[in-house]
């Protein structure tokens, strides 16, 4: 670099005091003002059964999206990098479009689809069969604006690699569920399960789209942001900071998580380059 020692002081200031303003002091300030009114205070708030039902929700949703994205991003990134069909580059625009819309918008899409006025809602309403306002809506919602992650982390990976392996063990006699479980799954694994982490944290901490579809109906459908939302409104803040701290403490495990994962994936990929 033939950059003067005072321009990269400058860069590396301003980059720095970006992070302190924007981001460790928010981050420690929600730490700070859960711990306020001392431990006891910001324990109690994990034992009210509205806060309980909530993370139990949180990660039933994460538990049923993240395995079922994972599925999808594997089968897609594998049609899409290891196939010629028709229609490949409208399925690419499909899977990138949850990126492109307001979570808000596919909160709204599914209530315009399964609300009691949606195009489904009267038959739903015959069969007794609840979506919207329920748990099936809040997981529809999150899968939703989540499945992108995992496939757009092995799609460009997987089209790098191309297909030599693969037609290699075709040509030995190994069959498509072989040549997926030990030729293409162990090439992928470190990227697959970085989109696994990016995606978790999103269905975690996603807000507008599940907002939309929940009702708001405590201890039976808000999510840990949602009810971290309510008692912000409410003016219980210790409660609503102690929320807030352990969906802020899953983001950081999550960060620690995504930084070894991408060692040990950059340590995949390096060799193979240089070959």
């Amino acid at each position: 670099m033939t950059e003067s020692f005072w321009v990269r002081g400058a860069l590396i200031t301003f980059t720095l005091l970006f992070l302190i303003v924007f981001l460790f002091l928010p981050l420690a300030a929600v730490f700070v003002e859960a711990f306020r009114k001392g431990s006891d205070m910001f324990f109690a708030a994990f034992k009210d059964s509205d806060a309980l039902s909530a993370i139990r929700l949180t990660f039933l949703a994460a538990g049923i999206a993240v395995p079922l994205n994972m599925v999808f991003g594997l089968a897609a990134s594998w049609c899409i990098t290891k196939f010629s069909f028709p229609g490949k580059s409208l399925l690419l625009s499909f899977i990138d479009l949850p990126f492109a819309v307001s979570p808000v918008i596919s909160g709204l899409v599914y209530v315009l689809l399964f609300g009691a006025q949606g195009w489904f809602g009267p038959w739903l309403r015959e069969h007794d069969i609840k979506i919207i306002f329920a748990v099936p809506g809040i997981v529809l919602a999150t899968i939703f604006v989540t499945f992108p992650f995992v496939a757009r982390e092995l799609i460009p990976l997987m089209q790098s690699q191309g297909s030599d392996e693969e037609q290699a063990a075709v040509s030995l006699g190994a069959n498509a569920w072989q040549t997926f479980w030990h030729v293409t799954l162990p090439n992928v694994k470190w990227a697959l399960l970085y989109g696994v982490i990016l995606c978790n944290a999103r269905a975690m901490g996603e807000f507008g789209a599940v907002s939309v579809v929940s009702g708001h109906i405590r201890g039976e459908t808000n999510t840990l942001p949602l009810h971290v939302e309510i008692l912000y409104n409410e003016y219980n803040f210790v409660a609503a900071f102690a929320c807030a701290s352990l969906l802020a403490l899953l983001a950081l495990v999550t960060l620690a998580l995504k930084a070894i994962v991408e060692s040990k994936f950059s340590g995949s990929v390096a060799p193979a380059a240089g070959q």
